[in-house]
């Protein structure tokens, strides 16, 4: 059974004090905006990024300029690909962990191959990290079919009610007031691609010994017979991957 954990996202910067106040009410990680300092009203820096890890919370990273960006295909990927792996190597954030794209209106089938466009573009400018993408439920099912993102996070929003078996977070109610923070509610599955800048001590594996138990895992995911064991065969890889400091896939 998949462990479900309770987060936020908000465009309001955080301190210790309201991050402290959302653990109190049994919240995991907040999602942030990775933004350039045009954005600096709702960018997350690394004085936050310490404040929220210091509270026990661990972070979602999200690029996000405009709700309709992606439309701008490729040359827009490049350049917010650019600028959100400048703005995670500033921040100090771990290779390894994921950045999202958001995908944040109501895209319909004619805008997937653009969108799809814009995410590979972008990938490709954020070495190490694992490239998400924020939308709808048809938004994230028609990236995920394209092969253009490994991490997947739906919103309520423009799904008509459906929710993909694929998201690793999903974002059930928008602006709500939780001890005076503005913000969205969402539930993760623990497999979310979030960071923390507080190191946890443990013996680290190898990359070596990681991938010889990979192997059996992709074997297992073969032989599996529902898209949601092969989806649970992938979060435990992911997180061998993650202990030997290797990128997600």
């Amino acid at each position: 059974m998949k462990k479900v954990r309770q987060g936020i996202d908000c465009a309001q910067p955080l301190t210790t004090s309201t991050a402290g106040k959302l653990y109190a009410l049994n919240y995991r990680f907040a999602a942030r905006y990775l933004v350039p300092a045009d954005y600096s009203w709702k960018r997350l820096t690394r004085k936050e990024a310490e404040a929220i890890s210091a509270a026990g919370l661990q972070i979602v990273s999200v690029f996000e300029t405009s709700a309709n960006r992606p439309e701008g295909g490729a040359a827009a990927g490049v350049k917010d690909g650019i600028a959100a792996y400048k703005e995670a190597q500033a921040i100090k954030q771990p290779l390894g962990t994921a950045i999202y794209f958001a995908v944040d209106y109501d895209a319909k089938a004619d805008d997937f191959d653009t969108i799809a466009a814009y995410l590979k573009a972008a990938a490709a400018q954020i070495p190490g990290y694992s490239i998400g993408v924020y939308g709808s439920y048809t938004v994230v099912e028609a990236m995920a079919k394209r092969g253009v993102a490994s991490k997947f996070w739906q919103t309520y929003a423009w799904s008509g009610g459906k929710r993909s078996a694929r998201a690793e977070i999903y974002q059930y109610k928008n602006d709500v007031n939780v001890e005076g923070i503005r913000l969205d509610k969402n539930e993760g599955n623990g497999s979310e691609g979030a960071w923390s800048t507080v190191e946890i001590a443990q013996e680290a594996m190898t990359a070596e010994d990681a991938n010889k138990i990979i192997k059996f895992l992709s074997a297992a995911w073969g032989a599996a017979s529902t898209q949601e064991d092969k989806l649970e065969f992938n979060r435990l890889a992911n997180e061998l991957r993650k202990v030997s400091g290797q990128p997600f896939q």
